[in-house]
């Protein structure tokens, strides 16, 4: 049981420092001031994270350039 909660507390902790990091991006956004390094540090670490998760579940998926040429067509 004390596990379970535990669990829910790191998990309640990390959505508040989510919300958080989101409020300072989007304040930074509006008002034209630098971001703090600490938050955006943590950004990119999310980012970085969820990157390597979805490139070890599908792996490289480059479909940009291909269709691009696709879409454009034979170049002069």
């Amino acid at each position: 049981m004390s596990r379970m909660i535990a669990t829910t507390t790191e998990s309640l902790t990390a959505e508040l420092d989510l919300k958080s990091d989101e409020e300072a991006v989007i304040a930074s956004f509006l008002t034209g001031k630098p971001l703090d390094p600490e938050v955006a540090r943590r950004v990119h670490e999310r980012a970085q994270s969820i990157r390597d998760r979805v490139f070890r579940k599908h792996g490289l998926v480059d479909i940009g350039v291909p269709a691009i040429r696709e879409l454009r067509g034979e170049l002069p």
